[in-house]
């Protein structure tokens, strides 16, 4: 007996509508139809383009156009019904167009598949997000470099192996991650020129036999170019996971900051101070001020990263052309770009509000002999000697001064020159945590003037690129 429920679809081929699991299983358009902008822009270029090739009517093409522009209001005004029943964006909105505009909503499919639709749409959507993110990114940095401005030449700790290493300043610690962001931006910028092709035309698999326009099209949704082998075209999302990697890399560095901001502002460290904006308090323990939203900023990455690998074992063993296993590309994809952009707006926020304690700060900068390496250099330069012989002359400076208690610029001179008995009283110019990072003046060290030019370069270009944007 025939279903006359048939899938409307899939046409005569089948003759009964889908169980109620495969229906499930099947559809998308709980998370697809976020494409409806993208799927009605690529609608009308190709609408367009059929037209100019005579292969509709224009009287066809304007009716499709004003139809699909009547849906994109109705969308925008929250007034579009999706229905689970059609699967997915594509057919949702083709078939409101034809309660629209009848019989010409049908030529709108045209030399086109599907499959070479749902490719479109989605680059459109991921080339999109490449832009938010660098707009998000650049004001992450701004922000970075303001602070790093504000703070040139506060002392803090430098650490390795989260050890007291070198004495820094706040702001070159601050640039480092403004130099991190700028790689991030230049990931994304990458994945976007490579992902700045269009797949449209290429049909199902094999092209079509219709005499269509593809530069058109191309042009026409801002593409550089169509896509040059249709098999390719329907089957690959590199983009996708080009831009995920490019995410996660980016997520992994936000994350490591909000390590840091986690533990600078626990009052072992007391480095830095966070408002009401970015804590919370604890349910039983009246006296908590917990970093919440530099926990779960480094919480994020963990989405992130996952959906990269998600998609990528769903693409890895996929042969040529199309798999519906691909429907699986876009649910993870869409959730870590969410995540990534709410993880970029949290740090903008914490940097903003987070205010450095300069006095605790500095008192950390000296603990743990840090300007053991300034007291080499002085050997080295001084008295000429050979550096691994400075490092042992310092290293056992250091034991006596820690057997005595006291830092290095209170060790007395006596007990230097019993380790070394040319060392003069010249050497306390260099222990002192200021004379310290003063003396980093190397190109990209921390020394504050060099911090205050990178600082202002930083601001100055960030600046420009938002109000060129």
């Amino acid at each position: 007996m025939t279903d006359t429920n048939a899938n409307r679809m899939w046409g005569g081929r089948f003759q009964m509508s889908p169980s109620q699991i495969m229906e499930d299983i099947n559809v998308s358009i709980d998370f697809d139809k976020r494409m409806a902008f993208e799927d009605i822009a690529g609608s009308k270029a190709h609408a367009s383009m059929l037209a100019a090739q005579g292969i509709i009517t224009a009287a066809d093409a304007d009716a499709i156009i004003k139809g699909l522009d009547t849906i994109l209001g109705e969308i925008e005004r929250g007034e579009f019904t999706y229905s689970r029943a059609l699967e997915d964006v594509h057919m949702n909105v083709e078939s409101r167009l034809k309660e629209l505009i009848g019989e010409p909503a049908g030529r709108l499919h045209t030399a086109r598949s599907r499959n070479d639709q749902v490719a479109t749409d989605f680059r459109l959507y991921v080339r999109a997000c490449i832009d938010g993110f660098d707009t998000d990114l650049r004001k992450l940095q701004l922000a970075l470099a303001r602070k790093a401005a504000e703070h040139f030449d506060v002392i803090m700790p430098g650490f390795t192996h989260l050890q007291p290493a070198q004495p820094v300043t706040f702001g070159h610690h601050l640039l480092a991650y403004v130099e991190m962001i700028a790689r991030d931006r230049g990931r994304f910028a990458d994945a976007r020129k490579r992902l700045n092709e269009c797949p449209l035309g290429s049909a199902a698999l094999a092209g079509t036999s219709f005499p269509i326009d593809r530069h058109a099209t191309a042009a026409a949704l801002g593409f550089d170019r169509p896509t040059a082998n249709s098999l390719d075209s329907v089957s690959d999302r590199d983009f996708a996971l080009e831009t995920l990697s490019a995410a996660t890399i980016s997520a992994l560095h936000l994350s490591r900051f909000a390590e840091e901001i986690v533990i600078w502002s626990t009052p072992q460290f007391g480095f830095i101070k966070l408002s009401d904006a970015f804590t919370t308090g604890s349910s039983i323990m009246p006296q908590k001020r917990n970093p919440d939203a530099a926990e779960l900023c480094r919480a994020k990455v963990g989405r992130i990263a996952a959906a990269l690998q998600s998609l990528a074992m769903v693409m890895k063993g996929l042969p040529l052309a199309y798999s519906k296993d691909m429907q699986e590309d876009k649910e993870v994809t869409f959730d870590a770009f969410d995540s990534f952009r709410l993880v970029v707006a949290a740090m903008t926020g914490m940097v903003e509000d987070m205010q450095p304690v300069p006095a605790t700060m500095h008192a950390a900068a000296g603990a743990g002999y840090s300007t053991a390496t300034d007291l080499a250099d002085w050997l080295v330069r001084k008295l000429n000697l050979p550096f691994r012989e400075a490092h042992h002359v310092t290293g056992s400076i250091v034991a006596v001064a820690e057997r005595l208690g006291v830092a290095l610029p209170d060790l007395p001179l006596a007990e230097m020159q019993a380790v070394e008995s040319r060392i003069t009283d010249d050497v306390y110019s260099v222990l002192s945590v200021e004379n310290s990072v003063k003396s980093r003046s190397s190109y990209g060290g921390t020394a504050p003037q060099n911090v205050a030019k990178a600082a202002a370069e930083w601001v100055e270009r960030l600046e420009k690129e938002s109000n060129s944007g």
